[in-house]
């Protein structure tokens, strides 16, 4: 566990059940902790959560065996809401990003969210200092032909901690997008400016 600048005792209750943790007393920053745990951890199989919410280990078992069947990352089948007039824009830039990496079929599934599953090929593969930034070890995963599928959904957004935010703009917000940009904008350096994507039969070089 990381305690990630935790004030309620959380890390003395993991503690005492039996749980190795890192401590440190002031926050480390948006996703750090992953990086954190994931440099420490010692197994083969890397379970990430959010100490703030409370799944069932029926609930988590099948990402666990996925990744025993062979899969390297295996991510919450969990899209979001999506049936309204105006969608998220963290919504919508995980299923642009889903999209441009060839993977319409993970929908809005993404390593920003928890839970999710990492086997340790996997890990060394993209490296612990990716998962700071999440979408970027998610391109990564599937640019570098990493197994990655989805287990079935755990609505997070119903156990996420409720924030009153009013009309203030959530930085968090801006920051997750910024997170999916530099995803796109590795991805396009290693595939090309169309992200591997073909231009069909374009002549670009005809115009003048």
């Amino acid at each position: 566990m990381v305690s990630n600048g935790s004030t309620d005792g959380s890390d003395r209750i993991a503690e005492s059940m039996g749980a190795r943790v890192l401590r440190y007393d002031q926050p480390l920053g948006h996703d750090i902790g992953r990086t954190v745990g994931a440099q420490a951890a010692r197994g083969n199989i890397l379970l990430f959560l959010d100490g703030d919410m409370v799944i069932a280990s029926s609930k988590l078992r099948p990402y666990i065996q996925k990744v025993e069947e062979g899969k390297d990352i295996v991510l919450n089948d969990y899209s979001g809401p999506v049936n309204r007039h105006e969608v998220h824009q963290v919504v919508l830039a995980k299923h642009a990003l889903n999209a441009l990496l060839s993977r319409p079929d993970l929908k809005g599934a993404s390593m920003t969210a928890v839970p999710h599953v990492i086997s340790r090929r996997g890990l060394e593969v993209i490296g612990a200092d990716a998962l700071s930034v999440p979408p970027l070890a998610q391109a990564m995963a599937i640019n570098k032909g990493l197994v990655v599928t989805t287990a079935p959904s755990i609505d997070v957004g119903k156990l996420n901690r409720i924030r009153t935010k009013g009309h203030i703009a959530d930085p968090l917000e801006q920051l997750i997008n910024d997170d999916h940009m530099r995803a796109v904008c590795w991805l396009l350096e290693q595939a090309g400016d169309r992200g591997g994507h073909t231009d069909l039969t374009r002549q670009r070089w005809r115009v003048n």
